[in-house]
């Protein structure tokens, strides 16, 4: 398809595509549920994304169009915009709304399409967001720097869709840089990308084809458990977030929580941000078996001591433990559905394909979907 988004606009319009801009989806290598906890998180663009064509046109609208969606748009240019319904084109249109340039009257045609399975934990609706920023940012020539854009695309998701999400999605699919991890503080959004070469390994993402009813209530039962956590330490220690402890600290102060469900979600948050930690050290030094392993204790973790996984995500991780050709994986995102990573021998993915899908065929009954990724660059003009 990407490579008929031409022909594809020329049919949908009537007219040719003047510009072409892409943006990733991401994924979270390691640092899982501690962006709110005061933690750094490992995140990476990914190859699969989003495309848009644009072209101006004189009739000072905006029409959205997407080969993913059957809805349409025709907007009237106005410079104030407000959501209508839940349909896609509210991402782009509360991009817009945010971008402020209301003294612009020129109307664009838009093209959307993106391979990111929706609804996956890969951030497709992030992707669009920078995607829309970054292409008017371009269009209109506002210079607004790319942490900015970033912001305008976290407030349309937070304001304007109404999803109170971290700043993670829209940092990792903007700055991501080929080969590279980026290592996150999702407070100060102070980061640095460090060397993630994966050498004879492909990052295989793993789709559990869950629909994903149960993420959104129990992301914010977690969000409450920490916050109970920390406050019952704050009692004793002078700590502002639970990644300001580390194991050791923690085990030595353990008894200052008092529910034994709520002290699981603590020693979660501390082990896995110290993961990360030594996951930066592993990945700098070129170590891809130590980082596996790392991948494999946090899945492990958030199994058992964050309890987020369940059957589909243990499914395939329980399989890549028996692989001799996968040295890592772990879910990624919120749990209960989603997605999984694995690293997996790139001269073995299609055998670990199609021996995966036999094995989660058989245990959950339905079938998931492999994708192979590297590890690419953030949103930009493309070629």
């Amino acid at each position: 398809m990407e490579n008929n988004l031409s022909l594809e606009f020329e049919k949908v319009f009537n007219h040719s595509a003047q510009y072409h801009f892409f943006c990733p989806g991401r994924v979270n290598l390691i640092g899982e549920h501690i962006d709110y906890n005061g933690g750094k998180v490992m995140p990476c663009a990914i190859t699969l994304g989003t495309h848009l064509l644009v072209t101006p046109n004189n009739e000072n609208v905006f029409r959205f169009k997407s080969l993913n969606f059957n809805e349409a748009a025709e907007i009237k240019v106005n410079g104030s915009y407000s959501k209508q319904g839940k349909d896609w084109y509210n991402y782009p249109l509360g991009v817009i709304n945010f971008l402020g340039n209301s003294q612009s009257k020129q109307g664009y045609d838009l093209l959307y399409y993106g391979n990111i399975p929706t609804g996956s934990g890969l951030s497709s609706s992030a992707s669009i967001e920078v995607l829309t920023a970054f292409a008017f940012n371009e269009l209109y020539n506002t210079g607004i720097s790319k942490l900015d854009l970033v912001k305008i695309a976290k407030r349309a998701e937070n304001e304007f869709i109404g999803v109170n999400c971290g700043i993670m999605d829209q940092f990792a699919v903007a700055f991501g840089e080929k080969n590279k991890a980026l290592v996150l503080d999702c407070d100060t959004v102070e980061y640095e990308a460090i060397p993630c070469d994966l050498g004879e390994y492909t990052l295989a993402i793993i789709n559990t084809n869950k629909p994903r009813k149960l993420a959104e209530s129990k992301y914010n039962e977690r969000f409450t458990e920490c916050r109970t956590a920390l406050a019952e330490l704050q009692k004793e220690l002078k700590i502002q977030h639970l990644c300001d402890l580390n194991a050791v600290q923690l085990d030595a102060n353990l008894d200052l929580i008092k529910n034994f469900t709520i002290a699981k979600r603590a020693k979660h948050v501390v082990s896995e941000n110290e993961r990360v930690k030594e996951s930066v050290a592993a990945l700098s030094n070129g170590d891809l078996t130590t980082f596996g392993k790392l991948m494999y204790g946090s899945h492990d973790s958030l199994k058992n001591l964050y309890e987020v996984t369940g059957l589909e995500l243990d499914t395939i991780v329980d399989y890549c433990k028996t692989d001799s050709n996968v040295i890592g994986a772990r879910m990624t995102g919120a749990g209960f559905g989603g997605c999984a990573i694995a690293l997996v021998k790139t001269n073995k993915f299609e055998d670990f394909a199609n021996r995966l899908s036999a094995y989660y065929q058989e245990k959950v009954g339905y079938d998931c979907s492999v994708f192979k990724s590297t590890i690419g660059d953030g949103v930009r003009i493309a070629n």
